[in-house]
């Protein structure tokens, strides 16, 4: 306390003075530029998309008739039972019906039209009577089948039952009439039992499923800053629950999930990457989430800034101008740190040279669409004291007018990738029209890397289906 006292008072200030600006060079030397520190860890760029789909009856109906053919099949000496055979031909009669019973069940109502020719097995009365019998005659049979959707993208039927055979057929011969509709029932099962439920591909639906994945898996091309980058999405799992929903029609609840791969636009691949096999989807939602990565090396990135910054200055105080050049970037862990040469200019001409060192997290600015910086900071690394005190004194104005300049503009980015996923997902079919709604395109997150800069820009939004 004594050797306090004896202090003159101007030594107290002249302390302060000093411990202030040991504060303000420690400052300045706070961030090293060769400072390796921990980089921050990249998510995955993937992409998920799950619709509910409705498909009305009225609409799966008409598929159908669509795809079955006119002519259902013809065969010589059928074997009709108690010694007669026919040469007949089954074909369509009319739509097709179709009424979900349950969730699982189907009910076809099936019209169909037989002609041909019937008549008796060689011996017995064959020899009294050579001549053979004409059939023409119609029937709508009522079937129940279970649709069954296979992981190698074919349809088969689980089961088949033939409830009714929607009518009576039969002949006369020799004043007697013959009832054949037992016969034909078997013939109908006995030919499900070998057409239908034997086999479990029945109905190859990749060629349509291709098709359409050919359309909507194509890359999409973005353009930042002059880059062209183009995007493609690698499926690794395809998820679908179906069922039926009597009086209504048909439910699928369609996912797909993958990890998004990016690609020189000059490179990018000519057609989509193959789809998976399918897989049990328990997601009822309806929702769209791509993550599309893009990457900027920090070559490209020195280039943005020269081209933002140079020729500038920045007026220090009323004294100095501060002009950097020379940008050098690269990453300061989860910040993004800038190297730069600076000249400060005195009014008489007196110049002051040395290196910037300035860091700040990168951020998206919504109102303006432009790539920022926050928590800024800088270090400034220069043989003149007086240089490093007026950096320190005017620290906040230095930061806030260097992160005015280093502001660029992402518009064309998020307007290129909206529109690129707009067009892949516009879909339209003689069916039906698939679009988006609700769509957002924004950054989703900026992070420093040992190469460059990954950006993740996220598209999300819902996906809805207008039945024809």
């Amino acid at each position: 306390m004594k050797f306090r006292q004896n202090l003159p008072k101007n030594s107290f200030n002249f302390l302060a003075l000093c411990a202030g600006l040991t504060s303000f060079f420690s400052s300045c030397k706070s961030l090293d530029p060769a400072a390796s520190l921990p980089l921050p860890q990249v998510p995955a760029a993937s992409s998920y998309v799950n619709v509910p789909v409705e498909i009305p009856s009225a609409t799966f109906t008409n598929l159908v008739n669509q795809v079955v053919p006119p002519t259902l099949f013809n065969e010589k000496g059928m074997d009709l039972g108690n010694g007669i055979v026919g040469d007949l031909g089954f074909v369509r009669n009319g739509m097709i019906h179709l009424a979900p019973l349950d969730s699982q069940r189907l009910q076809v109502t099936f019209p169909i039209r037989i002609r041909g020719e019937v008549g008796l097995k060689p011996g017995g009365l064959r020899n009294l009577f050579q001549s053979k019998i004409p059939l023409d005659q119609k029937l709508s049979p009522v079937l129940v089948i279970n649709p069954q959707l296979n992981p190698n993208w074919t349809l088969g039927i689980s089961e088949f039952e033939l409830m009714d055979l929607g009518g009576k057929i039969g002949l006369s011969a020799l004043g007697m009439e013959i009832d054949l509709s037992s016969m034909v029932r078997n013939e109908i099962r006995e030919f499900a039992r070998q057409n239908l439920t034997s086999k479990p591909d029945l109905i190859n639906l990749k060629p349509v499923v291709e098709s359409i994945w050919n359309q909507v898996g194509r890359p999409v091309t973005v353009d930042l800053e002059g880059k062209k980058m183009a995007f493609s999405i690698r499926p690794d799992s395809v998820k679908i629950r179906e069922y039926l929903v009597p009086s209504k029609g048909f439910h699928f609840d369609l996912g797909m999930s993958g990890k998004v791969q990016t690609h020189p636009a000059s490179a990018a691949p000519s057609r989509p990457l193959p789809l998976p096999k399918i897989t049990p989807n328990l997601d009822p939602s309806n929702r769209l989430e791509i993550n599309i990565p893009l990457h900027l090396t920090y070559g490209e990135l020195d280039q943005m800034i020269q081209q933002a910054v140079a020729g500038q200055v920045i007026r220090i105080n009323k004294k100095y101008l501060f002009q950097p050049s020379n940008f050098r970037s690269s990453a300061y862990g989860d910040r993004l740190g800038i190297l730069m040469d600076f000249m400060a200019t005195a009014e008489n001409g007196e110049q002051i040279a040395g290196e910037f060192f300035l860091v700040g997290k990168p951020v998206f600015d919504p109102s303006s669409s432009v790539l920022a910086f926050e928590k800024v900071d800088f270090a400034l690394i220069s043989d003149s004291n007086k240089a490093r005190l007026g950096a320190q004194l005017k620290r906040g104005k230095i930061s806030n007018q260097l992160n005015q300049k280093l502001r660029f503009s992402l518009k064309e980015a998020l307007e290129g990738s909206l529109e690129g996923v707009k067009e892949r997902l516009a879909l339209q079919t003689p069916y039906g029209d698939l679009k988006l709604d609700n769509l957002n395109v924004s950054p989703d997150g900026f992070y420093p890397t040992a190469t460059g800069m990954d950006i993740r820009i996220k598209a999300k939004g819902q996906v809805t289906i207008q039945w024809k």
